[in-house]
């Protein structure tokens, strides 16, 4: 049986060979590799959610409109 450390680090270096097309540094475990590689990505822009589900109010982040006919849009 394989272990879950074992998993772990067989996903990370496979992501970090899609991520970066080099091999990854050979004393770090996949925790260690999952580190690297989030640290070393793009903070993403930030997407305002749309659904029908959801009131406008609901859902805001940083710089959104306030305002019921701005949320609208």
């Amino acid at each position: 049986m394989v272990s879950r450390e074992q998993l772990i680090y067989e996903e990370a270096t496979a992501l970090w060979w899609a991520l970066f097309d080099h091999p990854p540094p050979r004393r770090a475990d996949g925790l260690r590799l999952l580190e690297i590689i989030t640290h070393s990505l793009e903070d993403p822009s930030y997407q305002r959610l749309r659904s029908p589900f959801l009131r406008p109010s609901t859902i805001a982040g940083p710089g959104q409109p306030t305002d019921e006919r701005s949320l609208r849009g």
